[in-house]
């Protein structure tokens, strides 16, 4: 006769420990992968190479360069433009880079 009123099933092959010790391996490579990504740079640029920016896997602007042929008073409203675009470029390209980096790790599970 079978016993009833504890739980005796579960995967085949699997139990608590090595799930836990899996979960565990994973955990630690993802933190380890945050801390590479919070390491990086990224680089967007506009205007042909007028004005550059650099941003770090932190999301913090850290540099910003601008040609000194851009500086023309009359065209402010196009540097600040270019500014923008080449600071959403930059964002843009480390959010790709996070994204695929943390996507190799949790294999697209959305985690």
């Amino acid at each position: 006769m079978a016993k009833h009123g504890g739980f005796q099933g579960g995967m085949p092959g699997m139990n608590m420990n090595n799930i836990m010790k899996q979960y565990q391996r994973m955990q630690r490579k993802l933190e380890e992968t945050q801390e590479e990504l919070k390491k990086k740079e990224y680089f967007g640029q506009a205007g042909g190479g007028a004005v550059k920016i650099t941003v770090s896997g932190e999301k913090r602007l850290t540099k910003v360069e601008i040609d000194k042929d851009a500086l023309d008073p009359e065209e402010k409203d196009a540097l600040e433009d270019m500014i923008l675009a080449a600071c959403n470029q930059a964002f843009q390209l480390m959010e790709e880079d996070s994204e695929k980096e943390m996507s190799k790790l949790t294999g697209g599970m959305g985690l």
